[in-house]
This record gives C-alpha cells, structure tokens and sequence, in this order.
C-alpha cells in the first residue's frame, strides 16, 4: 500500500491516479489530518510526499514521515515533497534562480530507475519557486537529474549495503 501525505495541492490526485494506473492501492491524507502512530498502523510499504503551496517547514507531518520512514520503506517527494527529503537529509532549502510556474525545461539524468525509460532532453513542466540548493546537498543524498542549464532536478538516497550483500 503506498501512503500519500497530501500537502493541500490540487496535483496530488493526479498522482494518485497515476499510480492507481500502475496498480498501486494509494491511501491519501492531509498533512495535518494523521499523525505517525497511525501511519504505522497503516503499515504502508511506500510513501510519497506530495507538492504543496508552502515551504517544508510548514508541511504538516512530512517531515516527520520522511525522518521516520527513511531508510525502511522507499520515499519519494514530488515538489515540495523533494524539497522535504532534502531538507530532512541537512540540504538547504532555498528561492529558485527563476520563478518555473508552467514553464518547461529539458530533463537531463543517470539513466537509472526512475529515468530507465524516458529519452535524455525530455521536455519537462515545471511549477515552483523553490530549490533544493546542490552545493548544501550531504553525500548522502545523490543528484539524479537536472535541467539542460544544470539546475537541480532530483536526487536519490544513497543506500549502502553491506559487505558481502549482492543486489538483486
């Protein structure tokens, strides 16, 4: 079950309609609507933190859910859910060179993942005024994909495993 921590955004049931589409069974709730205890009664197996029209600091609950699911289920945060992560993680959160409120740019990644399937220089819709700054990012924390002119798109946790552990 995935657990969406909705931050008041009109685009967080076009996410959960993607992933419905995916298969996923999604249970959403308002940042400020559920707290951790009953989170983990839901026992959800991924968490995805939704846009918002604030800062991470005034995100209800999410920060929280990221600090305590990190690391035990995989999270995902789209928009201020990203910027969420990355502050959780110690990167600082910060205005955007340029206001990106329906405008697009082109998307340039790792290939990995997320990004297995979309062509280099996809044009992407972009909506925020907020970053997550690159230089205040922990190594931890592994820049994913960024913008043709080198601004910040996405990162990854870091997940390191054990020695002796093969990946699957």
């Amino acid at each position: 079950m995935l657990l969406m921590i909705d931050n008041y955004d009109s685009f967080t049931y076009n996410l959960v309609q993607y992933f419905g589409e995916l298969g996923e069974e999604c249970h959403v709730y308002r940042n400020d609507e559920i707290t951790l205890q009953e989170m983990e009664k839901l026992n959800p197996d991924r968490l995805v933190i939704s846009p918002g029209p604030c800062d991470p600091d005034q995100a209800g609950i999410s920060l929280a859910a990221i600090e305590h699911f990190s690391g035990k289920i995989p999270v995902l945060g789209v928009c201020l859910g990203h910027q969420a992560i990355g502050q959780v993680f110690g990167g600082r959160v910060v205005r955007a060179p340029r206001l990106m409120h329906g405008k697009t740019s082109k998307l340039m990644h790792d290939n990995q993942s997320l990004y297995k399937e979309i062509p280099q220089g996809t044009e992407i819709m972009r909506y925020h005024s907020l970053t997550v700054d690159e230089a205040s990012l922990p190594s931890s924390l592994i820049a994913t994909s960024r913008t043709e002119e080198g601004e910040l798109m996405a990162f990854a946790i870091e997940h390191i495993r054990p020695k002796g552990c093969n990946s699957t």
